[in-house]
């Protein structure tokens, strides 16, 4: 019973095929609130020209009215037509541009570039009503709700709160130039935005951590789950593959730390090396340190001329017993008088350089 309990954080496997599936963390308030901060920064540096625009084609209106003093035509309301667009255009183009930067980029950062058909695949189980009223009175239906209705209190108070802090200097404004009064109620407007924008910031922070808890708590795993994936992970031939690899690589790191110990390195030019010991008061016979093939064998015969372990070439030798000797066995004895003459070798010419 315990194993079927999901208790256990999702494995890299996992994770990996719930991203397949198109079921990754994703938090909407974290591209709402940086499509709002960078709209309202790009709003407040341009408002400037996109008024001057706007004011430019009402001045033109103007005095296209005044000039004809009749009905336009059609060719007039078509250039109207073009002009209205172009002056959208310079208006709030650059706001429209940066906010869809800025959300496609949120969007892919928060998806690590994910592209998935699969929630857009026609699915019978969203047909089930059972299914669709379990989802509708579910937790995370209900914080979602919480949550919208949250942002809308925030939003009311703030609203309320600026209105009721500005209604007193309305009079006021009867008394002031009209650009002095616009630009002063511009200015208390955008700190109204401004404290919206860090509200929301605030609930987009909040909502990011919840967003990533109740992913984790949806990808868990049972015991029972971890243990069948390993199991399929064991048959995976690929697996398998790299994990002999690895194995090997080990194996040789320790192979090639005994080379130093050896008396000699029986080689032939390039294919095969055998790296032997022999301490009389120690061994019965010569025993395999190390012994290598192709690449190997060349690691081996460096290792041993950097810590100056002798190297003799032998060609039917190095192969005879590469092939039918073992890491860390003694040599079979039909080798023991080929062995011999090297060893005696050695040793006259160590005495002789003596």
């Amino acid at each position: 019973m315990a194993d079927s309990q999901k208790t256990e954080k999702a494995t890299p496997k996992k994770r990996r095929d719930e991203r397949k599936k198109g079921n990754i963390f994703f938090s909407n308030d974290a591209v709402s609130v940086a499509v709002l901060l960078v709209g309202l920064v790009v709003l407040f540096l341009t408002i400037g020209s996109a008024a001057g625009h706007i004011g430019r084609f009402l001045r033109m209106c103007i005095a296209q009215v005044q000039i004809q003093q009749t009905i336009p035509g059609i060719g007039d309301l078509e250039k109207l037509l073009v002009q209205f667009l172009w002056t959208a255009v310079q208006a709030g183009g650059i706001l429209m541009g940066a906010t869809v930067v800025v959300g496609i980029g949120v969007t892919l950062f928060q998806t690590k570039l994910l592209v998935s058909l699969e929630l857009i695949k026609p699915k019978f189980s969203k047909l089930n009503p059972i299914q669709g009223i379990k989802r509708l009175f579910s937790l995370r239906s209900v914080i979602e709700a919480l949550k919208g209705l949250l942002k809308i209190l925030v939003l009311l108070y703030l609203i309320y709160n600026f209105l009721s802090g500005v209604v007193d200097t309305f009079t006021k404004y009867l008394f002031t130039d009209l650009t002095a009064a616009c630009a002063d109620l511009l200015g208390q407007a955008f700190q109204m935005s401004m404290q919206i924008a860090v509200a929301y910031v605030v609930l987009a922070a909040a909502d990011y951590f919840y967003q990533r808890w109740d992913y984790e708590r949806q990808i868990r795993m049972s015991k029972q789950e971890i243990k069948e994936e390993f199991k399929q992970l064991e048959g995976d031939p690929q697996i398998k593959s790299k994990i002999k690899q690895t194995q090997r690589k080990m194996a040789q790191s320790r192979m090639m730390q005994k080379v130093p110990q050896a008396d000699v390195v029986i080689r032939n030019p390039t294919h095969f090396a055998v790296a032997l010991r022999y301490k009389p008061d120690q061994d019965q016979a010569p025993l395999v340190l190390a012994k290598g093939q192709d690449q190997v064998a060349l690691r081996i015969v460096k290792v041993a001329e950097e810590h100056g372990v002798a190297v003799v070439e032998n060609v039917p030798l190095a192969r005879s017993l590469y092939a039918s000797t073992e890491l860390g066995q003694e040599i079979p004895p039909e080798f023991y008088n080929a062995v011999a003459e090297v060893l005696v070798y050695l040793y006259r010419l160590n005495g002789g350089g003596s």
